[in-house]
């Protein structure tokens, strides 16, 4: 084996070590349900401040898409963008690399 491709081998192999262990997790635990870190967030807040979720209220109230599909289009957009930005960042190295050459 090339000793060039150790790292693109090895990082695959940590790739699908990960999912296979989420997914093992995952089929251990059962129904497990995921919520995301706003939803998990409020409802600690409301249960160290003895409240119950209806009567928590948050500091900054946050925004609600009006259906699953402009969600799903912001979000799309927000990767697009960071896709973007990401390949400017590496383009622009690839550039200063091959100019001082």
């Amino acid at each position: 084996m090339s000793p060039r491709y150790r790292l693109e081998i090895l990082a695959l192999v940590a790739i699908l070590c990960f999912c296979g262990l989420f997914l093992f997790t995952s089929s251990i635990m059962g129904d497990a349900e995921y919520a995301g870190s706003d939803t998990v967030g409020s409802s600690k807040v409301a249960e160290l401040a003895g409240l119950s979720e209806e009567d928590f209220q948050p500091l900054v109230p946050q925004w609600e898409p009006p259906s699953g599909e402009i969600e799903s289009c912001l979000f799309a957009l927000q990767a697009a963008i960071g896709g973007i930005f990401v390949g400017w960042v590496f383009g622009y190295w690839k550039g200063q690399k091959n100019r001082s050459i």
